[in-house]
Order: structure tokens, then sequence, then C-alpha cells
């Protein structure tokens, strides 16, 4: 925690430092902490003349010098991941904000827009879909929208911007549009994104369906982890819609060409359609998550149902078993007694004593017989 708070110090400090004149040749000084400005996560540089790639520099460095050298340029730098080096050198330049400066090395932040200045920092959640492990990746993407520069930092899954580039590319007429143009491409390229991951959710929540009526026992773990998924999917699609909004509600305000405020609404259409589509999809997981503890409950009392019957019918055998027990019991029991031969038991020489002993077992058996019956017990 306290090395975070160091590094914060160190930004604030080397970004709140008077720097040199943007049309100064001298390439900026190297920042705090001795890493270089030319580090290896610049994905691609290029700078634009009236939609047309005029060059690509090789580094940080020469992307200065040659937007200098060409006032009416537009300098689009993409980055991954980049070093604390990378992006001082960037704030030096273009004059970014220490706060967005902060928020795009530390990462981690809600979808956003925020405007410093003559300069728009936004940041966008971009998801994929990955069909092995059947779950959703998310990943981070920070722009920063000046009057002549574009600067794309990613972080994690994010959207890969070399096709959205390629496509710029061949739409000269849009790109000559400037740095809202290709804004509007990359919130474009971050919400098609969202498609194959709505597409994957869908299969997935048709297959928890079946599995959930099947009775397979994994089945709430795999709905559990997808709601929270779509909690996550949630955070980075509803921001959006709020966000598109505003860009919108500023068209007047700052000019915005045409053809950019129809392109942009198409994106805000597509947007509001997910962010339904993922609130129906965390709905529909919840009413399943209900119907599944409500089919769990059923085979559980089905199953205690089971157990109580197969209890019942075993208490009625014991019931019998234990009746015709008491009723054998009986004649064992006068038997046994005259079985014993003393020589002072006067029904041995009695000459009823035989027909009396069968008699007498034959009373007690019949009355336990019927006892036991009107009980139900046999």
């Amino acid at each position: 925690m306290a090395d975070k708070s160091h590094r914060r110090s160190v930004w604030r400090r080397a970004l709140n430092q008077p720097q040199t004149s943007a049309a100064s040749s001298a390439p900026p000084a190297e920042p705090p902490g001795g890493e270089p400005a030319e580090a290896g996560s610049i994905v691609q540089a290029a700078l634009y003349r009236d939609g047309v790639r005029v060059s690509s520099p090789a580094g940080l460095t020469d992307t200065y010098r040659e937007l200098r050298e060409q006032p009416s340029g537009m300098a689009w730098i993409g980055l991954a991941r980049p070093t604390e080096g990378e992006l001082l050198s960037l704030a030096a330049e273009f004059g970014l904000h220490p706060l967005a400066v902060e928020d795009a090395m530390e990462a981690h932040q809600r979808p956003k827009l925020e405007r410093y200045g003559d300069t728009l920092f936004v940041v966008l959640r971009a998801a994929r879909y990955l069909d092995a492990p059947e779950e959703v990746d998310f990943g981070e993407l920070h722009v920063f929208v000046g009057p002549d520069f574009v600067l794309t930092v990613r972080h994690g899954a994010a959207t890969d911007l070399s096709a959205v580039r390629t496509r710029m590319e061949d739409s000269p007429e849009l790109l000559k549009l400037g740095p809202e143009a290709v804004l509007y491409a990359i919130l474009d390229a971050v919400v098609d994104g969202y498609a194959p991951v709505v597409a994957g959710v869908q299969n997935d929540i048709d297959e928890i369906e079946t599995e959930v009526f099947r009775g397979d026992p994994a089945v709430s773990r795999r709905i559990y982890e997808l709601s929270r998924e779509m909690v996550e999917f949630q955070r980075a699609t509803r921001p959006l819609v709020g966000m598109l909004h505003a860009l919108m509600a500023g068209f007047a305000k700052y000019e915005t060409e045409e053809e950019l405020q129809r392109y942009l609404r198409d994106v805000a259409d597509h947007v509001t359609h997910t962010s339904e589509r993922v609130d129906g999809f965390r709905q529909a997981l919840t009413e399943i998550l209900t119907v599944n503890a409500t089919l769990v409950t059923q085979q559980q009392n089905a199953e205690m149902r089971a157990l109580a019957e197969a209890g019942f019918e075993q208490n009625e055998e014991v019931k019998k078993i234990s009746s015709w027990a008491a009723i054998l019991f009986a004649p064992t029991l006068v038997g046994t007694i005259y079985g014993m031969n003393f020589a002072n038991m006067p029904e041995l020489h009695w000459v009823f004593g035989y027909p009396f002993a069968i008699g007498l077992m034959g009373i007690v058996c019949t009355t336990l017989y019927v006892i036991f019956k009107r009980r139900d017990w046999l």
C-alpha cells in the first residue's frame, strides 16, 4: 500500500513539474525512476494527415518530432501495459492530466468519460468469451483523445485495435474527421466485441436450463459463477449507455460532424440492446436458480418420503414378526413349564392334564391372534 502511494506521489510530482514547450524539438526528459521513455509496450504508432497515414515512427521520440513537423497531422499511438516512463513521457508531451495518467497506470477502473480541458479520457471494459472454459474474460482499455492525438492503453484482454486501425485507414473520409472519429470507431469495436459474449452466455444459459431439469448436482455452482460474470458484464455495459448519451448531448457544443453523430447513435443503440440483454440474463439466472432450488427441495422431499415409506413398511413387517413371535411363544412357555419333570406337579398325574395343557396353549394363542388382528399388526 505504501509502495502504491509512493508511486502516485512520484507521478504527481513529475506531472506537475513545468514542462518545456510542445514546439521545442528536444525530446522529453527521462522521468523519475530511471525508466526510459522508449519501452517495448508500444503496439503501434502512426501519423495521419487528411485521413491518410504519412509515417510510422519507430518510437515515442520520433512520433513527437514528426507530429511537431506536421501541425495539421494526427498521432495515433497504441500501448499495451505501458511503463511509468512511457506514460510520463506522453503526459509531458500532450499535457495529460495527472489523475487520468494515474488511472491509466493503475487500471481496475469502471467505465467512465471525463474531460480535462480539450482532452477526453475514456475508460472502457472489453469482454471476450472463452469457449474452452465457458467463461467471460474482461479487459480494460483507456483512451486519451486530444485535438491532434489519440492514445490507447490496453490492460488485460482488451480489444485488439489493429482491426480498428485497418478499418479506419480503409475509410480515409471517416478518418480525416479527426481524433473523435477514432474514438467512435474504438467504441464501436468494443461494443461489437460484446456480441460473441452475449451469444456464448445465451448458449450457457440454455445448457444450464437442461442441466437443471436433468438434476445435475454441479449446476448450482455453474449458475453462481455465470451470475458473477453477468454482474461484471453489467458493470462494463451499463455505464456505456450514459457515456454515449453524454457524448451525444455535446454534439451542438463541440460541433460534431453529422457523419459522426449518426455513427455514435448507432453505437448507442447497440450498447442499449446489449445492456438490456445482460439485464435479461441476470434475471433469467435468478429465476433458474430459484427453479433449481425448488427442484432440489422437491427431490429431497421425495427422497425423505421414500425413506419414510420404507421405514413404515419395515415397521409393518416388524409388527407381523413380533406378533407371530408372541403367538408362538405362548405354547412354548406352557410346554416348557410342563417339561420341567418335577416330582410334585399334580397335573402330570391328572387324567385331563394333557388336554388341559393343549387347550391352554390354544386359548392363549387365539387370544393373542385376536388382539394383534384388531390392532392391524397381522
